[in-house]
């Protein structure tokens, strides 16, 4: 009986680490596949190709978590890099930063007015707010990829402190801030409340609107904030550099263990299905498969974790 209710309490805990147990396996599974995967220069490549899209997902974990979703972010990210771009030969670094804040800023706040206080639909919202983006970034850049003339800059996003580069301790950083901000502050336990009933949220004295507003406006800035680190790390802004970004960030959160429906998750499940979604594009890199296929199993693996935690949730209420 003892052995029984033992095996039961590790199934339950299985069954909520999925994510984290398909990181376990590919990390047991591909050094044998490739001698390439554990060393010090894939490793550095795979934490800084991780590094963009946790700095995005930190912020969008706010907005999900509350029961809505950010399709912009990719083309955010793009027109970011692209304004921070051209702005070199006028501005130095700092205000140049500040600017690109601004531009996220006011997309967050265009997407919050329209989603909050006109009730449109998140996610049409945003899928819209994501072409008109896109449609701005290829104005602004021609088409064509800008490049940057700022040394500083180029530094920013490939300078590196104990070998590790400077963007991915920022992010590192912002993990720890947002996890904070997400488990010790009323804003945090607002983010539950308001993902799991609206109503009730409302009636125990949290200004919903209010609240739903500043998650969109952490979301889109986190985007820019995002674009400025890609750029400096490549040196270039373009219009194409975003194209699935925004739904791969999305579908990282809720690989993770946040539902899209809001409610529960938090930052460290957004950090673990980066992750898993990060080494998975790597070791498909590493055994040079084909992009047809890493496109079919890259759209699998989100298909069956999520089928997996619908499962599960819906298990959870038939037991209730």
């Amino acid at each position: 009986m003892e052995k029984s209710k033992k095996a039961a309490q590790i199934w339950k805990v299985l069954r909520k680490q999925k994510a984290a147990l398909a990181i376990v396996a590919l990390f047991i599974i591909m050094p044998f596949l490739s001698p390439y995967f554990l060393t010090s220069t894939n490793l550095t490549a795979l934490m800084l190709q991780v590094t963009i899209l946790m700095i995005m997902a930190f912020g969008v974990t706010f907005c999900i978590v509350s029961g809505d979703c950010d399709l912009s972010l990719g083309t955010n990210m793009c027109l970011a890099g692209i304004v921070a771009i051209r702005l070199q030969q006028y501005l130095p670094l700092p205000a140049i930063l500040l600017a690109v804040l601004a531009v996220g800023l006011l997309i967050g706040a265009i997407n919050a007015f329209i989603i909050v206080d006109q009730g449109a639909n998140a996610f049409i919202t945003t899928l819209g707010m994501m072409m008109v983006l896109r449609g701005v970034s290829l104005v602004a850049s021609n088409g064509k990829p800008v490049s940057g003339s700022s040394q500083m800059y180029v530094y920013f996003g490939n300078g590196k402190f104990l070998g590790v580069n400077f963007i991915t301790w920022i992010a590192i950083i912002m993990f720890f801030v947002c996890w904070w901000v997400m488990t010790h502050t009323q804003f945090g336990r607002n983010c539950f409340a308001v993902g799991g009933d609206k109503s009730v949220a409302a009636y125990s004295g949290i200004n919903v609107k209010r609240h739903k507003r500043i998650t969109f406006l952490i979301s889109a800035v986190c985007a820019a904030f995002a674009g400025f680190c890609f750029s400096a790390e490549l040196n270039s802004g373009s219009a194409t550099y975003g194209e699935n970004t925004a739904l791969l960030v999305n579908c990282g959160v809720v690989v993770g263990g946040t539902p899209f429906n809001g409610g529960y998750g938090g930052m460290v499940q957004s950090l673990v299905g980066i992750f898993l979604l990060g080494i998975l594009e790597n070791a498909m890199s590493l055994r040079n498969i084909s992009s047809y296929y890493q496109q079919l199993i890259r759209g699998a693996v989100i298909v069956f974790v999520i089928a997996m935690d619908c499962h599960a949730r819906k298990k959870k209420r038939e037991d209730v």
